[in-house]
């Protein structure tokens, strides 16, 4: 009998509960919650897509809600794409249910649509959720398309080529300068698609250009992924490709900077080569100029030079990759090459970030962080920088952060580099 009473009691519990799940408000005031306010994107190119972003819809209420209704304000203008609780909106989705403390998930997308303006312009739609109890929330989408020339195939320079258009060049698969031809960019905004590079048999004159990789959002929300190493491939100037010239260029968040083949030449002014996952500038049997420049942060040495002739002056050379401990060094040289290094900063996170052989060097004017050598013939008022200076390695710099992988390597005005004119010294 007791058996018989529990089994009842039992019974009954699930059947109140069963009848409570089932049961759904038609109280005005009972709403969704959502776990963002709104969903704000990042920019994207004109025509291509975003990433997936998602957000949850919630029911905190005592009773559940049926939504008639999830729909697009403006669905075939803003380009926006919706999935809900595994249903697509393609302009409206019926019929959901949220019992109480239940979630839908959204998952959201957008192909940017086309822009007039040549700078980024805000796209903007609202999903709305309408209840049965007649209540309609909305959730503000936005996102930032940006007009673009895409390539999509292989730019390959055959002859004289001029590019000074003010617009973002984006390359699916990269550009090639034959034999023979020069290819000038001026004042140019170059972005890489992950494998694409620039390959040069020909020469490259690049002025005030930015060269990156394609992607514009983020891999965390802390963390674009320009700022993330190895996006694209980089430059390569191949063997007896002469009179490259580079002023006033970035180059960042590739595999390797800028690779130089045998008897190649290149010269660098007013640059900056940033975040690479291999090296930054090598230079293999090759000769270049390197004059008012900063090679930071990269996987492989930041400078490396085999069997080369190199002038550096006013350049900083800084290791501080936060990818991996196992990173190169500032600079390295061999035997075969010639150095000539003035009035230049080399630093980094180890107590030795030179990699030298030979005599064929010398060293005017500089901060390098290394142990002192025995024979000083080759260095001429050297500072050897130390850990146990006030100011060395990072602090340097005007921005170090390494949470948010944010790096500023400007010298503060506090830095001996600034006060014994030393290293690439402008304000950026």
């Amino acid at each position: 009998m007791k058996r018989i009473l529990l089994c009842t009691i039992i019974l009954s519990a699930l059947l109140v509960s069963c009848s409570d799940n089932d049961k759904f408000s038609s109280d005005a005031s009972s709403i969704l919650s959502f776990s963002v306010d709104s969903l704000a994107m990042d920019t994207v190119f004109v025509s291509t897509s975003t990433r997936t972003y998602d957000f949850w819809v919630y029911n905190r209420g005592d009773a559940g809600l049926r939504i008639r209704e999830v729909r697009l304000d403006h669905p075939s203008k803003a380009g926006f794409r919706v999935n809900v609780d595994g249903n697509y909106v393609d302009s409206v989705a019926y019929d959901f249910e949220i019992r109480k403390g239940d979630s839908l998930r959204v998952f959201v997308e957008l192909t940017a649509p086309d822009v007039q303006e040549d700078i980024p312009q805000r796209i903007e739609d609202h999903l709305i959720f309408a209840l049965e109890n007649g209540r309609e929330q909305p959730m503000k989408l936005s996102a930032y398309s940006w007009k673009a020339i895409i390539y999509k195939d292989e730019l390959v320079v055959s002859e004289d080529m001029l590019i000074d258009e003010q617009r973002p060049l984006v390359f699916m698969k990269g550009i090639v300068v034959r034999e023979g031809a020069t290819l000038s960019i001026s004042q140019a905004q170059l972005y890489f698609h992950d494998g694409a590079g620039v390959e040069v048999y020909g020469t490259l004159n690049a002025d005030n250009c930015l060269f990156r990789g394609d992607r514009l959002d983020r891999m965390f929300s802390y963390l674009p992924y320009d700022r993330v190493s190895g996006q694209w491939k980089g430059i390569f100037i191949h063997d007896s490709s002469t009179d490259n010239v580079f002023q006033d260029c970035e180059v960042r968040s590739s595999y390797a900077g800028i690779s130089c083949g045998q008897h190649s030449s290149l010269t660098l002014h007013d640059c900056t080569i940033h975040n690479c996952k291999g090296p930054g500038l090598e230079l293999d049997e090759s000769s270049a100029t390197i004059d008012n420049c900063r090679i930071t942060n990269t996987l492989g040495d930041c400078l490396n030079v085999i069997g080369s002739l190199v002038y550096i002056n006013h350049t900083t050379l800084a290791q501080f990759y936060p990818f991996s401990a196992d990173r190169g060094v500032a600079l390295r040289f061999d035997e075969k090459s010639i150095i000539v290094c003035d009035n230049t900063l080399v630093t980094g996170y180890e107590e030795d970030v030179i990699m030298g052989d030979g005599t064929n060097f010398s060293f005017t004017n500089c901060i390098l962080r290394t142990i002192a050598p025995s024979d000083t013939e080759e260095f001429e008022n050297v500072i050897w920088e130390s850990p146990k200076d006030e100011i060395q390695g990072e602090k340097h710099f005007e921005i170090f952060d390494t949470e948010n992988l944010i790096y500023n390597f400007t010298i503060k005005e506090i830095s001996p580099a600034y006060q014994k004119n030393i290293g690439d010294l402008r304000k950026l």
